[in-house]
């Protein structure tokens, strides 16, 4: 049996994916994985094109094909150009990674209309927009995979609007795999717990109590990195999942 490097078929070889919000975290790191795999990557970003070419350039020179794509997800025309790049780039689409995502924590009595609105807006509607437009171009053996957050089951106070969006994407989720699943196309989701990014740190969310509560109810006693959540990305968009669909895959070190 021929073992070398050369013998061995990376798992999305000849697959087109879209990576949304992937100019830093998890996106970044599951767009990296996808594109280690064989995937050509479409790297979308909202604001941080600084970001995304930083993505882009890291997987070329790893003997990887991606382009950056502009565009807010929440935006129905921003979304349909995002698909429209894979397409009019790679001429196909198979995974479509759901990532993008805002959060900022708040206690029930200060709550405000705008704060709800932005939460819903790219976490909900962004996702449902997006998929929506790729739908058309996903074919027998595709994956969606959704980011979701294991928020959804612990409930922490404090995070009710942003707690709320997740459920939503954890049912989207289930509807869609059903929905899709005549087609032959898979939607699953990914939850997350606690993972060590640009964004929790800069939130002074790593350096705080709660980082450390969570690292006390974690199992593996550590926080996420996002190549942990890359590689189940990497999973479920594989036919190594070909008979896995309508799941929240758990990935926390297991803190439930």
């Amino acid at each position: 049996m021929d073992l070398s490097k050369e013998a061995i078929v990376a798992k999305l070889t000849g697959k087109v994916a879209v990576v949304t919000g992937a100019s830093k975290g998890i996106g970044a790191a599951i767009a990296k994985a996808l594109a280690a795999e064989g995937a050509s990557v479409v790297v979308n970003y909202a604001s941080s094109q600084a970001g995304a070419d930083t993505v882009v350039a890291a997987i070329t020179q790893a003997g990887g094909k991606a382009v950056a794509v502009r565009g807010d997800v929440s935006k129905a025309a921003d979304a349909q150009g995002i698909v429209d790049a894979a397409i009019e780039t790679y001429g196909r689409l198979d995974v479509l990674v759901n990532n993008s995502g805002v959060y900022d924590f708040a206690p029930v009595d200060q709550i405000t209309e705008e704060h709800f609105d932005k939460h819903f807006n790219v976490n909900v509607r962004g996702l449902l927009l997006i998929t929506q437009a790729a739908s058309k171009h996903l074919g027998e053996g595709a994956s969606i995979v959704n980011v979701g957050s294991v928020v959804s089951r612990i409930t922490p106070p404090g995070s009710v609007v942003y707690t709320a969006t997740k459920g939503a994407v954890d049912a989207i989720t289930g509807v869609l795999a059903r929905e899709l699943g005549p087609r032959k196309i898979r939607v699953n989701s990914v939850n997350p717990g606690m993972v060590e990014t640009e964004g929790t740190k800069d939130g002074g969310i790593i350096a705080s109590e709660m980082a450390t509560a969570v690292v006390a109810q974690t199992p593996l006693g550590r926080l996420g990195q996002p190549e942990d959540i890359a590689r189940v990305a990497v999973f479920l968009a594989s036919d190594d999942a070909g008979w896995i669909t309508g799941e929240t895959l758990v990935a926390s070190g297991g803190l439930r």
